[in-house]
């Protein structure tokens, strides 16, 4: 038989296969594997990449990462699993592979405190015989559960889980997570017949994303049915800080990157605690303020039940504890699993001998078999979004809330109200009253950070309307304000459409900054805005004064004049990264100069940079 080790120009000598398997052959369990694939996996190792909270730099899990197929002979990854799925022996190599990655992963320091991501070729998950089945002994003999390990699943292949008892998808008792998700076989449909608990957003969400508005767009908008199914987002491949941003800004949880750390083979080079990534998440000053302290204050501390907890003890804990319907449950490490409900039990209480039955270890009853799926948010998680995921699952109870991706509290329905109602107050108090947009309270901060933060660079807009007042006195108050509202909502369109920051400084004086943008994107969507409004406004005037161009009315002097058709004026100011320093009142000035610049200019814009 041909070796499929002799691909391409191995450092080191081939290894010759003795295997008793056929191409197409499903290898029988048991099989041991022949001598040379055994010399093969002898010569392979495993890295370990950090994956860490988005917000904090703490370390929630690591994945193993194959390394050395070059010196077994084969070309890339890919090669080697081809190889070993042409031979028949794909099953055997996975187990022998991850019983590999396990036990390094538990010569970790630390290990206890973190979980492990594995990757499995989707070949070997449908198949009866295959490695996961045999993972859950693995585990045990190192002294860990289950819940410690996260299977990789690459949306690059087709996959479909073996059906069970009654037709019935019967899913491993392992965390699962989509590897490469976006750019594999029917993403969505994966998600839907995979349920798992982790999303891994491939590294082509990553590439530009800073100054790719679709891919913003496209990335926020798979953060967001991500959550709303319970599953949390990992974003892949962030490599640099504008990156980083990006993912942090569209809601992504965890981050895996050169960023953070790059594949460690030296298991005393990993950390448990990333410094730098907290130090960069606190120093993102383009991010509204977070709403932690609205979510810290109705949050009910919920003592949670280890997923190991006996089901004699669940029932005594319901009995004690009259007014509780549900308890959140969480695994070793804290990390929230689901909610077990009172109402999914009764069938056993109020049955003559349900209690027992249910107690009675030998019918195999855990507290694992009445977990129920219940949404999680991260504390820093917007009140939006968390109405968003409580809403999306049908009779939820509320919201397990997580820091560090530990379970800390849980939000119920009237919570949650709560939560909503504090924000909207807070809120209300720092609008412009006619637009609703942020007034100057929020303008001044926003200002404050962005030139306090020299690390990145930030463009200021102003917007101020042109020929106004002659329009006010002939056209009424009110319809000075329809305008003003009129421009109010094509800067919120521009907010949504560039993530930008826009607020009303009042009457006909508007506010943008944009941060960490290009400036052909900033200068398109102000121009954009520019040309709109005075495409709209038109609608305003009577017919003649259209016709015209212009309306008849009195100067500041009280003189008869005619007055050009409303239009608005921006100028945009650049603080490039690495600038100087520079104070509120001195940005004040520069934009006060180019005001009159844009005034004056024939597509009404002005622009400027300081040093």
């Amino acid at each position: 038989m041909s070796t499929p080790l002799a691909r391409g120009n191995p450092p080191s000598p081939p290894i010759r296969i003795q295997t008793r398997y056929h191409r197409t052959a499903v290898p029988s369990p048991g099989v041991p594997l022949g001598e040379g694939w055994r010399e093969v996996i002898d010569r392979l190792d495993h890295a370990f990449q950090p994956i860490v909270n988005v917000h904090t730099g703490f370390c929630f899990g690591y994945e193993a990462l194959l390394r050395n197929v070059d010196q077994a002979g084969f070309g890339s990854i890919h090669g080697f699993f081809d190889a070993c799925h042409a031979e028949g022996v794909l099953a055997e190599v996975e187990a022998a592979l991850c019983e590999r990655a396990v036990a390094k992963f538990t010569r970790i320091p630390h290990h206890r405190k973190v979980k492990l991501f594995l990757n499995i070729d989707n070949r070997v998950a449908p198949h009866p015989l295959s490695a996961p089945q045999g993972i859950a002994g693995m585990l045990e003999a190192r002294g860990l559960a289950a819940t410690d390990l996260a299977l990789e699943l690459s949306e690059r292949q087709p996959f479909a889980w073996p059906p069970g008892a009654g037709g019935k998808r019967r899913r491993p008792p392992f965390k699962l997570a989509i590897d490469d998700f976006g750019v594999g076989h029917s993403g969505l449909e994966t998600l839907h017949a995979c349920e798992p608990d982790f999303v891994k957003l491939d590294r082509f969400f990553m590439a530009d994303i800073a100054t790719d508005a679709r891919k913003k767009v496209m990335l926020s908008h798979v953060v967001s049915v991500a959550h709303l199914l319970g599953i949390v987002v990992i974003a892949e491949g962030v490599e640099t800080e504008r990156e980083f941003f990006a993912c942090k800004g569209a809601g992504c949880d965890l981050v895996q990157g050169w960023l953070v750390q790059r594949p460690e083979t030296e298991l005393g080079n990993l950390h448990l605690d990333y410094g730098h990534i907290e130090t960069l998440s606190r120093s993102d000053r383009r991010a509204r303020q977070s709403d932690q302290h609205f979510v810290t204050r109705q949050m009910e501390v919920i003592e949670p039940l280890p997923v190991e907890t006996g089901m004699d003890v669940v029932f005594q804990h319901f009995r004690a504890n009259r007014d509780q319907t549900f308890l959140p449950v969480v695994d070793g490490s804290g990390a929230p699993l689901g909610i077990v409900r009172e109402r999914d039990l009764k069938q056993f209480i109020y049955s003559a001998f349900g209690r027992d039955l249910i107690a009675n270890k030998a019918f195999g009853y855990t507290l694992a078999h009445f977990l129920s799926k219940c949404p999680i948010a991260d504390l820093h998680t917007p009140a939006e979004r968390l109405i968003e995921s409580f809403s999306a699952i049908e009779d939820s109870d509320g919201i397990m809330i997580v820091e560090d991706m530990r379970y800390i509290g849980f939000l119920s329905a009237r919570s949650l109200l709560r939560v909503i109602n504090e924000k909207n107050v807070a809120v209300a108090r720092d609008q412009n009253p006619l637009s609703k947009l942020p007034g100057n309270g929020i303008i001044h901060e926003k200002t404050s950070e962005a030139l306090a933060d020299r690390a990145i660079g930030h463009d200021f807009v102003y917007f101020d309307f042109d020929n106004f007042k002659p329009f006010n006195d002939k056209y009424g108050f009110r319809q000075g304000d329809r305008a003003i509202l009129l421009f109010a909502e094509i800067l919120e369109d521009m907010s949504r459409r560039y993530e930008v920051f826009v607020g009303h400084i009042g009457g006909d004086d508007f506010f943008a900054s944009c941060s960490d943008m290009a400036a052909e994107t900033v200068e398109r969507a102000v121009t954009e805005a520019i040309t709109r409004f005075a495409a709209d406004v038109r609608g305003f005037y009577d017919d003649e004064a259209r016709e015209a161009g212009a309306i008849e009315a009195l100067d500041r002097d009280g003189n008869h004049r005619r007055f050009p058709l409303l239009t608005v004026s921006a100028c945009i100011l650049s603080l490039p990264a690495g600038r100087g320093v520079y104070s509120l009142d001195e940005v004040a000035g520069l934009i006060a100069d180019l005001k009159k610049v844009a005034k004056v200019a024939p597509d009404k814009l002005a622009r400027g940079s300081v040093d």
